[in-house]
């Protein structure tokens, strides 16, 4: 973990906080995740934390569109003893990938990256995930914006408007998380 976390800051990547990164390996224990979709590999900071609470013959399905991001995970997997085909990174754009993957396959989407896309991927989710599957997005509260009226600028109204959206769905059922940056966990009914 401290090597991929030295990575993400070689290359300028945000990383979960350990309080975000223990959250996930107990909602994905809690589920006995075998199927997980990341979006937004990073240095697979967050991938480990997701990892350790999966099943053991469980895959994790992780998406970048940079390169360079999709290699240093690969080498953080590999110092961490992570079994070849327990990940499935795929480097592309998040929403170019996602319409190939298969419908109700997924017990766990973990939403990370560029919140601008967030809306696309809980469209995205919908699908991918399995009655019963978790949709967890990262950094909602996004620095602490989000609960502040007075905050529009476009990043913070839209992650927001996520929030509300899956708040007003009746096919999740929704908590916000106060941990890091804010947790929206999403239970697919």
């Amino acid at each position: 973990m401290l090597a991929a976390r030295g990575r993400a800051a070689e290359l300028g990547v945000a990383t979960v906080s350990p309080a975000v990164g223990a959250t996930l390996t107990v909602l994905a224990a809690a589920m006995s995740a075998r199927s997980v979709v990341e979006l937004g590999t990073g240095t697979g900071v967050t991938a480990l934390y997701v990892l350790a609470g999966m099943a053991d013959d469980g895959v994790l399905t992780t998406i970048d569109i940079e390169v360079e991001h999709q290699r240093a995970a690969k080498e953080s997997f590999a110092e961490a003893g992570v079994r070849a085909g327990r990940t499935r990174p795929i480097s592309g754009r998040p929403l170019e990938v996602l319409p190939r993957l298969t419908d109700g396959a997924y017990d766990m989407v973990v939403a990370g990256g560029d919140p601008h896309f967030y809306p696309e991927y809980v469209a995205q989710s919908h699908r991918l995930l399995r009655d019963g599957g978790l949709l967890v997005v990262t950094e909602a509260l996004w620095h602490d914006a989000v609960a502040d009226p007075a905050r529009r600028d476009e990043t913070t109204t839209t992650v927001r408007g996520v929030g509300r959206s899956l708040q007003e769905d009746e096919s999740f059922v929704t908590a916000l998380l106060p941990v890091g940056g804010g947790l929206l966990v999403a239970a697919k009914r």
